[in-house]
């Protein structure tokens, strides 16, 4: 059975979920290596506050690597690493504190 390309603005409005079931945002763009013809990352808006706070300082959305991505489909699977970006700043914040 042949199948039929998708057009890659089909991405944008989908969804987009860790492989641990976190909402991470909502795809707003696509970002294209047009010489490679490859999909090179994610424009994100609507994110979840909590994963990106500490690195989106009061911007708009964020952009994910497409490496990252595991599955495309109705929604968009993403690794959990999203997830321990939060880890990571929240493990560096309590390590200031008790440096105080």
């Amino acid at each position: 059975m042949e199948r039929i390309p998708e057009n890659i603005t089909a991405l944008v409005g989908r969804e987009v979920y860790s492989n641990n079931g976190v909402f991470v945002g909502e795809i707003e763009d696509v970002r294209l290596d047009l010489d490679a013809e490859l999909v090179t990352g994610l424009a994100l808006g609507r994110t979840n506050d909590e994963l990106f706070a500490a690195y989106t300082g009061g911007t708009r959305g964020v952009m994910i690597p497409y490496r990252w991505v595991r599955s495309v489909g109705d929604i968009v699977l993403v690794n959990d690493v999203v997830e321990r970006l939060k880890e990571t700043d929240e493990a560096e914040s309590e390590a200031e504190e008790v440096a105080v």
